[in-house]
């Protein structure tokens, strides 16, 4: 018998035919200013091989399937307040979408629109309340306007695994919203969580209950890997990605200060999320009896079988 553990599932995708996969990406934006505020990141994907196609979330013309064919193989949501996506885009559309092997990555931020809130917590998400942030008063950046919001990620709080997060070493800065993973589903993934000191809740109002996430409970990047090889990655924060943060110098209150790794970690989870790494696949599968070298017709319970199978693992 073979046994395929979880964790090598999580990581790594098998496929019977991994080059056929095709890199057209559906961009889906607050407004078309993003394309110049998050252009470093798109400009890197372009360079990658993906096809971007940039659309307003709410354009009354959009739409991801024609003729029952879907036109894209992924999608990115830059749109973090939209309340109703446009067109014959919805909700469970996008659910749809990962049910029939789509790959997603959401950004989000404090305010949060209810139909990512949808998305999310159909793949074992949960985003917290509007107006909070991730809030840590020991691990801030300089640049923080009193608040504590403008968070330093330590990447000693990245999930172990190169071939989702490669190997991050320097801090990142972190501004938006706080998320919760479902503890009982094994598919999904913390991919970076707040330090021990950090917590999500409204930095305008007194605490009066208990955070909803508190130390490393609060995530701030998670990730899912669907049973049929699909690939969510939902951040909390949409700064994450702009040029702003993937250029600026991270300055911790203690400290010196240094490149941010934001840009290092976005691209490469960007290449797990859209299956350019983490992908296996399957060369050839045989069998025989021992001492043989063709597969009889049949087998009896006492036979020694060789079984061979020739795995690959795609690299760029």
């Amino acid at each position: 018998m073979l046994r395929v553990s979880s964790l090598l599932a999580l990581m790594m995708l098998v496929t019977a035919s991994a080059g056929q996969e095709s890199n057209r990406v559906l961009v889906l934006l607050e407004n078309l200013t993003v394309k110049e505020t998050h252009s470093i990141y798109f400009k890197s994907l372009v360079d990658s091989g993906f096809e971007l196609t940039y659309k307003v979330a709410d354009d009354s013309g959009l739409q991801i399937k024609k003729y029952g064919q879907y036109l894209y193989e992924h999608i990115i949501v830059f749109s973090p307040s939209v309340e109703e996506f446009g067109g014959d885009l919805s909700a469970e559309a996008i659910t749809e979408f990962i049910d029939d092997g789509g790959n997603i990555l959401i950004a989000a931020n404090s305010n949060v629109g209810e139909v990512l809130r949808e998305v999310a917590s159909e793949v074992g998400f949960e985003v917290d309340d509007d107006g909070t942030a991730v809030i840590d008063h020991l691990n801030y950046d300089n640049k923080d306007q009193g608040k504590h919001t403008l968070v330093v990620a330590d990447p000693k709080n990245l999930i172990k695994s190169e071939k989702i997060v490669g190997k991050a070493s320097a801090p990142m800065l972190y501004r938006g919203v706080g998320l919760l993973v479902d503890q009982e589903n094994p598919l999904v993934m913390e991919i970076l969580t707040g330090s021990s000191t950090s917590y999500s809740h409204n930095p305008d109002t007194m605490i009066q209950e208990f955070p909803h996430a508190v130390g490393k409970q609060t995530v701030m990047i998670a990730g899912l890997q669907a049973s049929n090889n699909a690939r969510v990655v939902f951040s909390g924060s949409f700064e994450f990605f702009s040029d702003e943060f993937f250029s600026a110098k991270v300055e911790p209150v203690t400290g010196a200060a240094v490149a941010s790794g934001n840009k290092e970690l976005a691209l490469t989870l960007s290449k797990w999320c859209f299956k350019q790494s983490g992908v296996l696949k399957v060369e050839s599968i045989s069998h025989h009896k021992k001492g043989e070298k063709q597969a009889p017709g049949h087998y009896t319970i006492k036979d020694d079988a060789v079984y061979n199978i020739v795995v690959k693992e795609l690299v760029d």
